[in-house]
Order: C-alpha cells, then structure tokens, then sequence
C-alpha cells in the first residue's frame, strides 16, 4: 500500500499538516477488497474558518509575486506528477478502484491541464478602451477573484481537483479545497503535498477533508471565497447554487450527464460499436460524459446490437491492478446498490436484458438492456455506472427529439460517413459538447468545458477557466481636467 495513505491522512491548512478537531473519523477503503486505506479525523468548522482565513492573507502577497515566478511552481509540479506516477498510479486503483488504463486516462490529462496552467501565469491580459469624455484614459484590468472554493468529486478526483485548483492558483488566487469524503488523499492531500513540494508558499493551498454532517453549509457560506467551484451531482449542484447566489457568489459548476451516443445509417458500425462501448464502461461507467444511452438507426441496430453485446462479454471485470482489468468496482456499496436496483427497474418496466451483469461486493459487471419503455424515468436520469441502454430510432428527427429529452446537456457523439451530417446533427442537440464520429467522454486544456440545463453553470478550460477565476477592474485616469456642471 502507498505511503501516501499513512503520511496524508490530515488535514493540511496555512502550509501545516495537522488532524481535524471534529467529531469522528472518516475511514478511507479500498472499494476492491475493502481494506482500510486511512483513517482522517475530519476538519470542524473552526478549520473551515482557519483555512480560508490563511488563503486571505497569503493571496495578496502571491498576487503582487511576479508571473514568471509563479509559473515555476507548475514546472516543478509536473516534473514531480512524472517522478511519481507509478505511486499516484497505485494510490488511484486503490483509492477508487481504477483501472490501471483508467489511472493512466487520468494522469496523462493532469498533466496536459498542469501544462496549460503553466501559461496561464502569463494570461490575464489588460486592456485600454477609449473615452468619449477629453483626456480620459480607460483602463481594464483582469484581477485575480481572491480565495477560490473547490469541491471535486470521486470519479476523476485528482484530475478534476487539478483542474480548477492549479489554474485559480495560477491566476494569482488562493484556495481552498474539499475533496470528496470517498477519495480524500488522491483528490485532496496528495494534490496539497505536490504543490507544497513544487515550492507554493504556505497558506496558499489549504485541504479540508471533511463532511457536511459536521460543517452544513460553512464551506460554502464563508464569507472569503468569492468563487466556488464545485463538480458532481446536479441535486447537489443546485443547494450550492442557490446558496452562492444568496450571498453574491459566483460559481463553476460542472453537473451530471445523461450523454447520448448516436449512430446514424450510414456510420462505420465496427468503429461506431469500439466508440459506444468505451463511452459507456470507461471507469465502470462512473463518468459524468458517459454514453448512458446508445440510439442506433433502426436499419442498422441488429447487426450493431449483436457487436455490441459480443464486444462488452470481452470486458473482464475484477481486480483493477490487473492490468486486463476493465471494468473494476464501483465507489462504494450505495452505487452498486444503485445501479443494481436500477437495472432490475428497468427488467420490472418490461426491459429485456441482453446481457445481465451480477453484482458482488462492489463489483458491478456490465449490463445492456434494450426496449426500455419510451415514458422510463431512467431514460432521462444519469445512471453513474456500467449499464448500456439501446434504443432505435426512426431516422434523424426522432433522434434528435430522443437525444433531447432529458434534463442534462453534456456531452453527446454522432457517428455518420459524412461529417457535415453530424455536424448539422450535433448543432441541434442542447449541449454544451458533441462529437462526431468519436466517443462522449473527452476533455482538453483549451476548449471550454461545460454543460447546459441540468448539467452545470459556466465553463472550464481556457479562456474560460481565466473568466472563471479572475473579475475586471475598471480604472480611469483623467489626463487633463474634467469639467463638471456644478
């Protein structure tokens, strides 16, 4: 087992690690075999308190240091992420039973999101607008927002910690943030211990591992942070929402997803098969951008069910350190309870189970149902796990109505031999990312990353990312003299 789990098993607040002062311990298990990984005495709200009072009053000095000084603090990062990526490869199968392919997924993206972040030191960029009033200069200054809250979740979690706390630091922010309770080390401590090693100045970076039992809403209530960025459920999504925007606070959210992929009658069906399978049962299916639902053109289902079912048999379910390993275990025993639950739903609604997984412990092996009833509850709900449902449609009009009809707007794919087609598919679609002829789960440094509807408020990545973390100041300066009425 990783040292990481008995070294950074704390709390590390204004560049300290230390234990929590609230009531009970968070137990950290291995979601494979269950064993105990960690035991964290979770942060109170008096730690809530002390981390963003230590990211107030280092964000000033980090702010004035100059960019170029704060770019080598992610140079050494991701020089530190390539020293060590066997143990942060071990430490994410064990924590939330990735896959070593899943492992691999996520650190190869982390670093293309630290890389990015190495330039966005340099970003933010002024600019000087013109006055109609006589010897006014306008000045617009992009300013870094101050203290960013984090909230990241247990699917992807040191990726999506990365990604929102690398760049808000870059841009000259603090920050403080809460992984989730399932995955406290790889999506927080470790995240803390990387950048305390690349030279980030104490205070600046602060971890609370903690629970809401314990904290309700301080976390996002306090009065420092001015933005919160938070990726998981839509349900939870929109109490923080409500609550941030009660206290004039802006937020990132980044929601669940009910992705469709489609295929088209004139698609590549092997290629099309290849694409659908990976979007749906890439880390057992616990994906926000997974393809939970495959629509294939009616002319062609039979022959692209048949290599579909064929081709999820293939994928071996078990132990996530075999390195054969698809599909490992869930998060824990409410998601596989979950999802077990809702594939006998859907059998009960009249579904046929075209291929029937068996749960043990954790372990979900994949499902694939088809002729679950148009009016289903769970054709329109994120199913965070390794169920397919199949369903044929009748030319592209009623693709586009089934795609549609659903309250997220992630991700989606179309395959078809002619990409203009899919273009003009994908143009219809309310989402805030479509593929052609590709799968649904896809991430990159510079294109803006977000959903609509239920599926989150703003965008990451890029440009967006700088939108996300810095305001504009406006300063004028009157070279001559104004003249005033009075």
């Amino acid at each position: 087992m990783s040292s990481y789990f008995t070294d950074l098993a704390q709390q590390y607040i204004d560049g300290e690690w230390r234990p929590g002062s609230g009531s009970w311990d968070i137990i950290d298990f291995n979601p494979y075999d269950g064993e105990k990984l960690a035991s964290i005495t979770i942060a109170a709200v008096e730690e809530i308190d002390q981390a963003y009072q230590a990211a107030a009053r280092a964000q000033k000095q980090w702010a004035a240091t100059n960019p170029y000084a704060r770019r080598a603090v992610f140079e050494k990062a991701l020089r530190l992420i390539e020293e060590r990526e066997a143990e942060i490869t071990e430490a994410i199968i064990a924590e939330l039973g990735g896959t070593r392919l899943k492992a691999a997924f996520e650190l190869h993206l982390a670093k293309e999101f630290l890389r990015e972040s190495i330039q966005w030191a340099l970003r933010p960029e002024g600019r000087i607008l013109p006055s109609p009033v006589d010897g006014k200069e306008n000045r617009v200054y992009r300013v870094p927002v101050g203290v960013v809250g984090v909230i990241s979740p247990f699917n992807f979690p040191f990726l999506l910690s990365i990604k929102s706390v690398a760049p808000a630091l870059a841009l000259g922010n603090a920050v403080v943030l809460k992984p989730h309770q399932n995955t406290p080390i790889v999506g927080g401590t470790l995240v803390a211990k990387l950048f305390e090693d690349a030279g980030l100045p104490g205070g600046l970076l602060n971890v609370v591992v903690t629970d809401i039992a314990e904290i309700g809403d301080a976390f996002i209530e306090h009065p420092i942070p001015k933005v919160i960025s938070f990726t998981g459920s839509d349900k939870v999504g929109r109490h923080v929402a409500t609550v941030c925007a009660s206290l004039f606070k802006r937020t990132v959210l980044e929601l669940g997803g009910n992705s469709a992929i489609v295929v088209l009658d004139d698609a590549d069906i092997d290629y099309a098969v290849d694409a659908a399978v990976f979007s749906r049962y890439v880390h057992q299916g616990q994906v926000c951008m997974a393809a939970n639902r495959v629509l294939v053109d009616r002319s062609i289902a039979d022959e692209f069910t048949e290599k579909f079912v064929a081709k999820v048999k293939t994928l071996k379910a078990g132990d996530p350190s075999d390195p054969q390993t698809v599909i490992g275990p869930l998060i824990n025993s409410q998601q596989a309870e979950s999802v077990s639950a809702t594939v006998a739903q859907a059998v009960a609604e009249g579904a046929t189970a075209l291929l029937h997984g068996t749960t043990t412990d954790n372990l979900v092996e994949p499902s694939v149902l088809t002729g679950v009833p148009a009016d289903s509850d769970l054709l329109r709900q994120e199913v965070f796990g390794p169920v397919a449902f199949l369903i044929p449609f009748d030319g592209e009009e009623e693709a586009v109505r089934l795609v549609n009809d659903t309250p997220y707007g992630l991700s989606g794919a179309v395959h078809t031999g002619d990409v203009e087609r899919g273009v003009a598919f994908a143009k219809q679609i309310d989402t805030g990312m479509f593929h052609v002829n590709d799968g649904t789960v896809h991430d990159e440094p510079v294109v803006p990353f977000g959903g609509e509807k239920h599926s989150g408020i703003g965008r990451l990545n890029g440009e967006t990312t700088v939108e996300s973390f810095t305001t504009l100041k406006w300063i004028s300066v009157q070279h001559g003299r104004s003249g005033f009425p009075f």
